[in-house]
């Protein structure tokens, strides 16, 4: 899923549960009822809901802060150490400077939507090329 699918997938989200609760409000089931113009969440405020939420992950990480979603997972930096390497291409060492990478671990309740208990473990063909 892009950025861009995950912003249309948002509004689309939000403005489903926005017509549900006027539904709900007014008491009208079905079609009968839209929302208007000034009441739709627009892709621009879905855009800007999940830069939001990605910009605060990249600064806590940037802080050395874990981020933890429950339910989903967390984030967090792990730290590499400075070693040597080789150039594929000459074989000579070269040294590799030590950094920090991000690390997403899943939570539970994630891992046990994605695996649920006795369905079989075969691998799906998007999965079988990694």
């Amino acid at each position: 899923m892009t950025r861009a699918e995950l912003v249309e997938r948002l509004a689309e989200s939000v403005n489903r549960w926005m017509l549900e609760e006027k539904q709900r409000r007014e008491g009208i089931a079905g079609d009968a009822i839209e929302l208007g113009p000034r009441e739709k969440f627009t892709q621009s405020e879905a855009e800007v809901v999940v830069n939001t939420v990605v910009e605060s992950i990249i600064e806590a990480l940037r802080r050395s802060e874990k981020i933890e979603l429950r339910g989903f997972g967390s984030f967090r930096l792990r730290t590499r150490r400075p070693r040597q390497g080789r150039n594929p291409k000459t074989g000579t060492k070269v040294e590799v400077p030590g950094k920090s990478v991000p690390y997403f671990k899943p939570g539970k309740e994630l891992r046990e939507l994605l695996n649920p208990a006795g369905a079989a473990n075969e691998p799906d063909d998007e999965s079988a090329r990694d």
